[in-house]
């Protein structure tokens, strides 16, 4: 049972972070291919985005700070998730 939930986590985390990816580059492409002020254009990669930091974290041997890091959504990023989830779901 465990390993089942172990494994759908990661198949998870993999699914989101690939469908970032395809979505970022779904996205540039739009903006590179796609007329400068068209609706279609501007409908495809308006975006929200959330940012945090930076973080520090000083431990006695290690100090590091990380930041600040941002997420940006958008429809192209949502359509490169559903889409490697599609993939993957069909592969496994």
């Amino acid at each position: 049972m465990e390993s089942s939930y172990k494994r759908n986590i990661t198949r998870g985390l993999w699914t989101l972070v690939l469908g970032l990816f395809l979505g970022g580059l779904l996205t540039k492409l739009a903006e590179r291919f796609l007329l400068p002020e068209s609706a279609p254009r501007s409908f495809l990669t308006t975006s929200v985005s959330a940012s945090f930091g930076p973080v520090s974290v000083n431990l006695v041997s290690v100090d590091f700070t990380v930041g600040p890091v941002s997420f940006v959504l958008n429809v192209l990023t949502l359509v490169g998730i559903a889409l490697v989830a599609l993939v993957i779901r069909s592969w496994f």
